[in-house]
């Protein structure tokens, strides 16, 4: 387990605070944002703003299984997975495991022994790591197993999948696609696409189901929503059962329906960076622009989270403070972590400091400890020598 900083002032710095840019010192003690006559470091010519959190990434199974047939022991994986948030200054982070029926990594199973593996690192993490169960809709007779294992693990947060009819449409329009999906699954495309239709015959159990799991959810104090929506009708009818949070709505009507009834709308940063979605859905930057969005999440890629902020900014977009609340403030308010997400007396020490030169994210402290450094603030820091041994004594 990392240390906590000992009691430090970073002065010269550009401070993210009340929703703008200020020029003023930020202090740190007992892993908490504080004030007071500390030691001083100066980080001049560096930006510091509230720490990233991300609602939504999957990285971590390139890091678990950088190819398919080559997975690593998940404690290997998780470490590299928290160094990668830390380094593009995430301090908060859920992990995208699947609960689904395409076995493999993605299999209830897999799951179960991803979440034990979390609990086991987290001693050691750097990141605050967390875990979101993404569940597919049709798998109704696992609900005993996945409320047990959200009841003892803590799982705070659910999202609903339903990818049988992008299956099936695989299979019509790009069976190459299929053919990878279950590649992955490690099944050969015919028992797959036989698996798609066994679960599609259970269409009129979902509804009930969903309710059922929803009402646990309420009383375990699991915040939900759904992943992919596709029209407006669907995110209804998630809304209507509380799961409220519309993640990558693939189309603008799905997150229009969204706004109109109050729910928060999740898209992928890489999405931004990239100038459109990869698998050819609504564009993210289009939906931001509508005011159809309220937070970026990484999906696939931690440096996309930063780069996306530099991205709507350079756009005219949004303001710097307007595009970093996307990915800290808006988050923390959606998964209600009232301790994190903006720099305030009290909150939780979680911040990162950019280069205002480069934009390069080069330190992070989490929880009050330092996660990520490197580049000129590692010199500032080792530079700092007398001031730290003052405050250790």
């Amino acid at each position: 387990m990392s240390e906590l900083l000992p009691p430090l002032r970073f002065t010269g710095a550009t401070i993210l605070r009340d929703g703008a840019l200020q020029r003023r010192s930020l202090a740190v003690a007992d892993g908490r944002i504080t004030k007071g006559p500390l030691p001083e470091v100066d980080m001049t010519g560096y930006l510091i703003l509230p720490g990233i959190i991300d609602l939504h990434g999957d990285a971590f199974e390139r890091h678990v299984a950088p190819r398919p047939t080559a997975p690593f022991d998940s404690q290997i994986g998780l470490r590299a997975t928290d160094r990668d948030a830390a380094a593009n200054g995430v301090t908060t982070a859920w992990l995208a495991q699947s609960w689904s029926w395409e076995g493999g990594r993605r299999s209830p199973e897999s799951a179960e022994a991803m979440l034990e593996s979390v609990d086991q690192y987290r001693r050691h993490a750097l990141t605050d790591l967390r875990v979101q169960l993404r569940c597919e809709t049709h798998l109704v007779e696992t609900a005993p197993q996945m409320l047990s294992a959200i009841r003892r693990h803590n799982v705070d947060y659910v999202m609903f999948n339903n990818h049988l009819e992008e299956a099936l449409e695989s299979a019509r329009t790009r069976p190459e696609n299929l053919h990878h999906w279950a590649k992955n699954a490690g099944m050969m495309p015919e028992a797959f696409l036989a698996k798609v239709r066994t679960m599609l015959a259970r269409d009129k159990e979902v509804p009930r189901h969903l309710c059922t799991l929803a009402d646990a959810f309420d009383d375990l104090g699991v915040i939900y929503g759904s992943h992919d929506d596709p029209d407006g009708e669907t995110r209804e009818n998630y809304s209507m059962i509380g799961a409220r949070i519309a993640e990558f709505p693939t189309s603008r009507r799905a997150a229009a329906a969204a706004r109109a009834i109050g729910d928060p709308v999740l898209m992928g940063a890489p999405n931004v960076v990239r100038g459109g979605s990869q698998s050819g859905n609504v564009s993210a930057m289009d939906l931001i622009q509508q005011g159809l969005c309220d937070a970026l999440v990484s999906d696939y890629y931690y440096p996309a989270l930063p780069a996306a902020a530099w991205a709507l900014v350079d756009a005219g977009v949004k303001s710097l403070p307007e595009a970093w609340a996307m990915i800290s403030t808006k988050p923390a308010e959606i998964l209600r972590l009232p301790d994190r997400g903006v720099l305030d007396i009290g909150k939780r020490a979680d911040m990162c400091l950019i280069n205002e030169a480069t934009r390069q994210v080069e330190m992070t402290i989490a929880g009050g400890k330092l996660s990520y450094v490197s580049g000129g603030a590692a010199h500032r820091f080792a530079g700092r020598g007398s001031a730290m041994d003052m405050a250790a004594e």
